[in-house]
């Protein structure tokens, strides 16, 4: 059931479409797109739910992202059980390629209360975020999301952006972490190590997304990513600035770090474990590592824009997967974290080796150290992604 080692993953695609410079612009440009006018209010944007007279609901999600018949790609298993049992039809669209070029797609429609002719949209932390800020999401209805409300992982639960998960659904989860070659090196287990350990110099990348690079250097000075000051930012900044300066880091990459890693050009990295998981499965030897100091939590998920007409429709297919048998399924595709309590023991059904990957199923240990970044508002997130861009090079 593993999925070979795919040459740009969902987690690439987040970054490696986009380059540092137009990176840096849309931390300008669109981070000021809370301005007067685009902010929405459930009051003053109501959504018709037609589910009851329309049995069909629209899914956006990024590509690579559900689980296909291996003989017929063209078939999706767990999405057509759920349209076999619900009669709901499903057009599924794999047409999210990086979050903020997604934005750019729907932010005219979201922001002037239109249709964007989608009823379930799947973003990242820190995008879903924003939409939940700007006043874009419909609320939920917990009582027709059953298998949400008891299947959810714990770790996944009172996030910052939506404490109550009434706007967002993780789809998937990953961590961000350290990963290392043990063809080419010795054991890494801290951030420090990888920043400062001269056998390293030169031979160690860092990932260009910001927020999981400086998670993990907040953590590794003992402040807390998901409740950090504007001072402990620029601690964790100027801690990398120095790794710059000093050549340790040879450069920032978006997943593109994975083919360097596999062959030993580069010895360790701060990576992501889906790249990490399909590596380990070529080359045991690729290692991932949750620093002593804690790892970074991500999630994307899964979202009902303003103005949807098949709400409903799109809550009975997130409760759909989250029953954990088709968890299960899914996760034995897409080799994420899978945020379903119970779908490690149907996974055993299908490969029980993936039922003891750590970074698919994480144990209550490594969840435990886990932390998701804090929500930003739109001055601090134009304020640290551009502090960040001028310290990476940008």
């Amino acid at each position: 059931m593993r999925s070979p080692l795919r040459t740009l993953t969902r987690r690439g695609l987040l970054t490696g479409t986009v380059g540092s410079a137009a990176l840096l612009a849309t931390a300008g440009t669109l981070a000021g797109c809370g301005t007067k006018g685009a902010q929405q209010t459930e009051a003053g944007c109501k959504s018709e739910d037609l589910s009851a007279t329309e049995k069909k609901v629209a899914f956006s999600n990024w590509p690579q992202y559900m689980d296909t018949d291996e003989k017929d790609e063209s078939k999706r298993p767990t999405l057509d059980a759920f349209v076999a049992a619900s009669g709901i039809q499903v057009t599924y669209t794999e047409d999210v390629n990086d979050n903020n070029e997604f934005f750019g797609k729907v932010r005219n429609q979201l922001a002037g209360c239109q249709s964007t002719g989608r009823d379930i949209m799947v973003l990242t932390d820190w995008m879903a975020a924003r939409m939940i800020r700007l006043g874009w999401v419909q609320k939920l209805d917990k009582s027709k999301m059953p298998n949400v409300e008891a299947n959810l992982l714990q770790s996944l639960r009172g996030r910052s952006f939506d404490a109550e998960t009434q706007l967002a659904v993780p789809w998937q989860s990953g961590l961000a972490g350290l990963a290392y070659n043990a063809n080419v090196t010795k054991e890494i287990r801290t951030v420090d190590e990888l920043l400062t350990r001269p056998d390293l110099k030169g031979k160690v990348t860092v990932l260009s997304e910001m927020r999981d690079t400086i998670g993990l250097l907040l953590q590794s000075l003992g402040h807390d990513p998901a409740e950090f000051t504007a001072a402990q930012f620029d601690d964790a900044l100027n801690k990398l600035k120095k790794a710059v300066d000093s050549k340790q880091i040879r450069r920032f990459t978006g997943n593109d770090y994975a083919p360097d890693l596999a062959k030993g050009d580069i010895a360790a990295c701060i990576g992501w474990s889906g790249d990490v998981v399909q590596l380990g499965f070529e080359d045991e030897k690729i290692k991932f590592v949750v620093p002593e100091s804690g790892v970074m939590l991500w999630s994307d998920n899964m979202l009902v824009p303003n103005k949807a007409t098949h709400k409903a429709n799109a809550e009975a297919l997130m409760n759909h997967y989250y029953d954990p048998a088709v968890a299960a399924k899914l996760a034995a595709y897409v080799n994420y974290i899978c945020p379903v309590q119970g779908a490690q023991a149907e996974m055993e059904k299908i490969d029980p080796d993936l039922a003891t990957n750590p970074l698919i199923f994480p144990d209550d240990a490594m969840l435990s150290k886990a932390k998701v970044f804090m929500a930003l508002d739109e001055a601090q997130e134009k304020e640290y992604e551009t502090k960040f861009q001028q310290v990476i090079g940008a």
